[in-house]
């Protein structure tokens, strides 16, 4: 009865929330001005841009949009949700209508209607309000699908999961479908009276199409496909040890003219985690050439396609340009990267495995955010990564940060809300000892810690970096010749692990930051000292005092780039300390793999490095993005070269690092509120002339173009709606001009707060002049 009573009250509440929402909303209507503002776009539901090719299984998905430039601040918004289009196109709304809301929130808006059916189908729009009353229209209609709901608590929501939409059309749960693209070849030539070639000028993970002119049935061709060619136009097929793509297929012919679709073997690996394409993909490879011999000299090949398998991706989305020519290769290298691999809709390394593992995914997730507006993959991979994790101890409190991200470029809180007991295991707490370092050989790696991390196997290791390379005695009695001793720069291994403990640190930082705001005030109080304890112990028992630096490790005198890079990285180090670990790792130089590079370039612009950091991500050394682009592929590699690794493949994201550390080192452009609500700009060019960039973010588009000359600095910055920004220029410009080119410049307003040099911009674009 009390259950009833409480249900009524409810009901009349919601009912007078309405009424005054009416009025409310008709009193503002009278209010508006002849003026109007553009109307929202960029719809997303559930984090989805195209929730049309999705399922959504939450009952209470979120809404977001974005606001036009000229709008400084959004001061109210109206969600229109129907059942069908007819209906919303009329502006009714027969399942939910907002009234109209006073906030400025245009980000993960909770649907608030009648309860959303399941496997069902829907459409929703918005318009909203500035603070001098313009209305805009609202946005086109968005459609988005709903399957079967699952509770919030679900150890894993993210499972492997497909429907059929009413159109018959197979799509994901939760995130966008992969779909075929049909490519033509850039090059396809005759080269012989039996001999064809084809260069699709890059490789993808792909299928072949083929159209063909047959004499009589019995003709065949016999097809290469490879990631790699040789000088005489033809694939190379001396795979080695590598994984580098090639495949070899033969096709019988039917008389006359037909389509023929190569058909690839389901992909297999033994790894634990191996992510199969779904029962309604083709299955592919990766392969950017074609070789073709036929038999008959009558055979005629009219036309070859790749099918590419790309998951959904907006090219124009982002651009960078500067005025160094290898700079902008290697960033056209690593975003095609980031196009071309979450083909299987999930963070997965190369080819090889097509498995994820937790530090893939932080790198690759920090370059897809940067190059499109896209989030449901990140949040799938990580959302399986917590229940399926790999073995390395510093990968586990890599899901940590993988979570933090989530949730700073999104604003969403909803994986650190259901993931927030594993994610405070993820930074392996248990595994300390009285002076709160932690060691995974000290007898604490037990059944029940494993369990508490969701770890299946029988226990973790620390990694540091790969590949660890071979013994030089087990080298020299398999006669292996100059192989190199592997990425770790000769790190020693110790029971107490400078690497290992300054992830551990930071873990501790990031979640401090996590429980802050889930309002969890206790437990950020004691991760933060906590996190004091490590810095204290690591700085007084790992730090060489004498020389500056720090060890490998607690009973290690061997001082590697990574036991300095990390630490650097992860802001551990004493401001007095700064300039020798600096001094140190740039004497090493890119001692370290290409996961490592990605830490190793964060160190660098931290304490201000901007220009060797730069000479790095350029150089055309061994070790570089450039050596990728020469030996030949498209996409970043999964190690330095073949003498590196040799079974490395030619498809690995996690090679991409320069990606993510353009607009957010270089160019400086870092969310400090979550969602960014509000960011900063902190640009470390070194000596670059021109940079200009656009970046995708969940609230629009960043736009920086910087032309620098005669020590004078010519910067026009677009700022996206709804948002605020800090610009800090730096220190040796005395004098700073800043001309507003916005609609509505009295809205525009820009100070400097306690630092001279740092600006507070509104939405808009900025003519920005600096001067020595």
């Amino acid at each position: 009865m009390k259950k009833n009573n409480n249900l009524q009250i409810y009901q009349k509440f919601k009912l007078i929330i309405k009424i005054i929402s009416i009025l409310f909303s008709f009193v503002i209507t009278l209010s508006f001005s002849d003026n109007r503002i553009s109307p929202p776009t960029g719809l997303l539901c559930e984090l989805l841009r195209f929730p049309e090719s999705a399922a959504i299984t939450d009952s209470i998905p979120e809404f977001s949009w974005i606001v036009p430039y000229e709008v400084a601040e959004q001061k109210s918004y109206q969600i229109l949700v129907a059942s069908s289009k007819f209906l919303l196109d009329k502006n009714k709304a027969d399942f939910w209508n907002s009234g109209i809301v006073l906030s400025s929130n245009s980000i993960n808006i909770n649907y608030d209607g009648h309860p959303l059916l399941e496997n069902s189908t829907y459409w929703w729009k918005v318009k909203i309000f500035d603070s001098k009353n313009r209305e805009s229209d609202f946005s086109e209609a968005q459609q988005f699908h709903t399957s079967v709901f699952k509770k919030q608590n679900d150890e894993w929501l993210g499972q492997s999961n497909f429907v059929k939409l009413p159109n018959n059309t197979w799509v994901s749960e939760n995130r966008q479908t992969s779909t075929i693209h049909k490519i033509s070849p850039k090059i396809f030539n005759k080269t012989s009276s039996q001999k064809w070639f084809a260069d699709f000028d890059k490789a993808a993970f792909a299928s072949l199409e083929l159209e063909i002119t047959a004499d009589n049935n019995n003709d065949s061709i016999t097809i290469f496909l490879g990631e790699r060619k040789n000088e005489d136009l033809t694939v190379n097929k001396n795979k080695g040890k590598s994984n580098i793509g090639y495949e070899k297929f033969s096709l019988k012919l039917n008389k006359g003219l037909h389509k023929y679709k190569i058909e690839i073997p389901t992909h297999h690996s033994n790894s634990p985690n191996h992510q199969k394409l779904p029962p309604f993909s083709i299955e592919v490879m990766p392969f950017r050439f074609v070789e073709i011999i036929v038999e008959n000299k009558n055979v005629d090949i009219k036309q070859i396609t790749q099918l590419a398998l790309f998951y959904p991706f907006n090219d124009s989305s982002s651009d960078f340009e500067c005025s160094d020519t290898n700079l902008n290769k290697v960033w056209e290298l690593c975003k095609y990267t980031l196009k071309a691999t979450p083909f299987l809709g999930i963070y997965a390394d190369g080819n090889r495995e097509r498995m994820p593992y937790e530090a893939d995914a932080y790198i690759q997730q920090l370059g897809h955010y940067s190059v499109d507006r896209e989030f449901s993959v990140a949040r799938y991979s990580a959302d399986f990564l917590v229940y399926n994790p790999s073995w390395p101890t510093e990968w586990h409190m890599h899901s940590i940060m993988i979570a933090w991200n989530d949730f700073i470029y999104t604003g969403n809180k909803e994986l650190l809300i259901k993931n927030y007991e594993y994610l405070k295991n993820k930074s392996l707490i248990t595994l300390a000892r009285e002076d709160k370092l932690i060691s995974t050989i000290t007898g604490k790696v037990n059944e029940e810690f494993l369990k508490s991390i969701n770890f299946s196997g029988k226990g973790i290791e620390d990694i540091v970096d790969w590949p660890k390379g071979t013994p030089i005695g087990i080298r020299q009695a398999n006669n292996a010749g100059p192989t190199p001793e592997g990425e770790r720069d000769g790190f020693e291994f110790s029971n107490i692990n400078t690497v290992v403990n300054s992830f551990h640190y930071n873990s501790l930082i990031l979640l401090a930051k996590i429980a802050e705001n889930l309002g969890k005030e206790n437990d950020k109080i004691f991760f933060l000292q906590r996190a004091f304890e490590v810095r204290k112990s690591i700085n007084e028992k790992l730090f060489d005092s004498l020389k500056g630096i720090y060890n490998d490790g607690e009973t290690s005198k061997h001082k590697s780039l990574h036991a300095n890079m990390f630490p650097l990285a992860f802001d551990l180090v004493p401001e007095k300390n700064i300039e020798t670990v600096k001094q140190f790792i740039k004497s090493k130089g890119m001692a370290c793999s290409v996961y490592g590079a990605q830490y190793f370039l964060e160190s660098l612009f931290n304490v201000g490095e901007s220009e060797f950091a730069i000479s790095l991500m350029n150089s055309n050394s061994k070790r570089s993005w450039m050596n990728m682009l020469n030996v030949g592929s498209t996409m970043t590699t999964e190690a330095w070269d073949e003498y590196y690794k040799p079974n490395l493949t030619w498809n690995h994201a996690w090679g991409s690092a320069p990606v993510n550390i353009i607009p957010r080192k270089l160019v400086g452009i870092e969310p400090i509120e979550p969602g960014f609500k509000k960011f900063r700009i902190v640009p470390q060019i070194g000596n670059l002339s021109f940079v200009k960039l656009k970046l995708p973010t969940i609230r629009g588009e960043i736009y920086f173009e910087l032309f620098v000359k005669n020590n004078e600095w010519n910067l026009t910055l677009t700022i996206p709606g709804n948002t605020k920004s800090e610009l800090f220029i730096p220190s040796i410009f005395t004098e700073v001009k800043i001309n507003s080119f916005n609609k509505y410049p009295e809205k525009q307003i820009f100070f400097a707060g306690e630092n001279k040099n740092i600006f507070s911009l509104e939405s808009g674009t900025y003519s920005i002049i600096a001067k020595k």
